[in-house]
């Protein structure tokens, strides 16, 4: 008996071989849809992979700590200068770790794209309404693009340059603005007063935070394999086994993400360090990384003087008001499951992906939701935009301020009879074939475009779960012409 047969034995005799064996026979019978919204999580877990690994190797060389020091590195402009350790240590790795610099940007380009993967394939579960009957993992999604903003936000800070020091001057104001716990939270935070210790104290929340979100993937991997993979109506001929064919296509996609993402970091320069943190000075144009853009936006379209005197305390509405709205639509966003469960009945089987079109409120609510945040966000380089294009600030956040309250309404009105539109548009193909492009003339002189019948297969994919429209074809025209 060969040495391979023998191992081969022994690997079937063992419990955790018995279960391997198990995951892959029952990875060959599941099938899965060929559908573009089912790689999403696919980028995602190369994403987070890529930032796993170039933030294990930064940890090595970064110091998180606010002492002061002065600087005598390879770095010449910067000689002499009084910076932090942190800022020192980065510098370090940016100019005199081989790799270093390849391995803080491939770190960041990371970062910037993990959010928009995550709220890209927030999106594609909202509009097929994928999150019903698993409203759990519906929760899971929002948790992994709160904690990636969370981590986000956190490892902002820790080079500790004049970028991210703009930043949390911001945040330190923020902190204050709260009443009754806000000068406790920023003491905590910053341990006294500002800057404080800042970097000592985000360090570990950005390690804990990231230890969270390699957990809720996780569970949100678990919880798509236990459930399966949905799927859109009609579409049968593009099912595909995962195991090999999917799980080929997915290790493919995992390989060109993580090579797109280190070919980026060797070529496009990202978050250059120039500068030690200065309480006392502010970046020209510093803006915010994009996933946090429509928190600071949000601050930024709240009229100034905005304060009011309650029980002996002032009520800083410029702070309290966005941090508010803020919040309940993150909840509106988190809730949405149970909200819709409650007031909208169920259509159609519920293991089946709706077309958007096909639930015409609930796309509308979606695009409405988008254009409060794409506000917000634009809101957030009103300063750069008004300078690029030579208009006045004040109009600028005028423009954002009004958009705020009439986008959303307007997008939901436009959205809904766009899709009521499409519905009957489908009504219209099923009921009387699509069109040809063949013209033929009738014995009465008369010319009409032949129909052709909708094929079985796609006849589910264009119908609503209330949809019985009988086969007939108009123009009296025999399809065999």
């Amino acid at each position: 008996m060969s040495i391979t047969t023998r191992l081969e034995r022994v690997v079937d005799e063992t419990n955790a071989g018995r279960r391997l064996a198990s995951a892959v026979a029952a990875g060959r019978a599941r099938r899965v849809q060929l559908h573009w919204t089912n790689l999403l999580g696919v980028v995602t877990v190369a994403c987070l992979t890529v930032l796993i690994v170039t933030g294990i190797v930064l940890m090595f060389f970064y110091t998180p700590s606010s002492e002061r020091v002065v600087y005598e590195g390879s770095y010449a402009p910067l000689h002499g200068a009084d910076m932090s350790r942190a800022f020192e240590s980065t510098l370090a790795l940016s100019f005199d770790v081989r790799g270093g610099l390849l391995i803080r940007q491939a770190h960041h380009w990371a970062a910037l794209l993990f959010p928009a993967v995550v709220l890209v394939q927030l999106l594609a579960t909202f509009f097929t309404g994928a999150f019903r009957r698993r409203a759990g993992s519906w929760v899971l999604l929002v948790v992994i693009l709160l904690a990636g903003l969370a981590a986000g936000w956190s490892g902002y800070a820790l080079p500790d340059d004049m970028l991210s020091g703009t930043g949390l001057v911001i945040v330190h104001g923020i902190l204050l603005g709260i009443p009754v716990v806000g000068t406790w939270a920023s003491a905590l935070l910053f341990g006294g007063g500002f800057p404080g210790q800042a970097i000592e104290n985000l360090y570990p929340i950005h390690l804990l935070v990231s230890v969270l979100l390699i957990v809720v993937v996780a569970a949100r991997i678990r919880s798509g394999w236990r459930h399966g993979a949905r799927h859109f109506a009609g579409r049968g001929d593009a099912m595909v086994p995962l195991l090999p064919n999917a799980a080929r296509r997915a290790a493919a996609l995992f390989t060109l993400v993580c090579g797109v993402l280190v070919l980026m970091a060797a070529t496009v320069t990202i978050s250059p360090v120039y500068a030690p943190a200065d309480p006392g000075n502010v970046s020209a144009g510093s803006q915010p990384d994009w996933y946090t853009g429509f928190l600071d936006g949000a601050l930024r379209l709240v009229p100034p003087g905005w304060e009011v005197q309650l029980g002996g305390y002032t009520l800083t509405l410029a702070v309290l008001v966005p941090l508010m709205v803020v919040g309940a639509f993150i909840a509106a966003v988190l809730l949405y499951p149970f909200i819709e469960k409650r007031f909208m009945p169920e259509q159609g089987d519920p293991e089946l992906l709706d077309r958007p079109h096909n639930v015409p409120t609930r796309t509308a609510i979606g695009v409405a939701g988008m254009t409060f945040y794409g506000v917000l966000w634009g809101a957030a380089s009103a300063d750069v935009a008004a300078a690029t294009l030579r208009l006045p600030l004040e109009g600028v956040v005028t423009m954002f301020q009004v958009l705020l309250f009439v986008g959303p309404p307007i997008a939901f009105a436009v959205t809904r009879r766009v899709c009521l539109g499409l519905q009957h548009k489908d009504r219209e193909v099923l009921a009387h074939g699509y069109e040809t492009g063949r013209i033929v003339r009738l014995p009465g002189g008369h010319y009409v475009e032949v129909h052709e019948p909708i094929p079985t297969s796609r006849r589910a994919e264009l119908s609503t779960p209330a949809d019985v429209a009988p086969a007939r074809y108009s123009t009296g025209v025999s399809t065999r012409l």
